[in-house]
């Protein structure tokens, strides 16, 4: 199964995703990329680094930098059903300028209920996980009670 599957890295953690990402080559050109900003440049000359003739060109989509606006565009991207997973390789030790947006892309991941990676290790479980190349469908909430709540004013 074809999946989109979005990778962002924090400044201090994009040495690691880089590495995950030439570890896990293989399995990740089979799908669909999105990246933020710099990240996915990185990504990109990762995944074409040393290629062989007969392995796929990466299929990716480049966003904003997260802190000009990369962040909201992939939540906007998972809200419409476009993104099946999130590798987030994020920072928990170095304050971010856009550090709100930060915390809506993980508050929109978990609404939208999509496998969602915050750490390497998770990484790791999540993409050798049997249900990643699978016909997994996360479960969605209904939100229909929500959006038809009355609003006294």
């Amino acid at each position: 199964m074809n999946r989109t599957i979005a990778l962002v890295a924090h400044d201090n953690r994009k040495k690691d995703l880089i590495e995950w990402v030439e570890f896990n080559k293989g399995t990740l050109l089979r799908h669909k990329l999105i990246c933020t900003g710099t990240t996915g440049r990185m990504v990109e000359a990762a995944l074409m680094q040393n290629r062989a003739k007969n392995e796929p060109l990466p299929e990716i989509t480049l966003l904003k930098s997260g802190p000009l606006g990369g962040d909201q565009q992939l939540g906007a991207l998972i809200c419409e059903g476009k993104v099946d997973m999130l590798f987030f390789l994020w920072d928990p030790m170095q304050p971010q300028p856009h550090d709100v947006d930060v915390k809506a892309l993980l508050r929109i991941s978990s609404l939208y209920n999509i496998p969602t990676a915050t750490n390497r290790s998770t990484a790791d479980f999540i993409i050798s996980s049997p249900l990643f190349e699978g016909e997994y469908k996360p479960q969605l909430k209904n939100f229909s009670d929500y959006l038809g709540r009355s609003i006294d004013l």
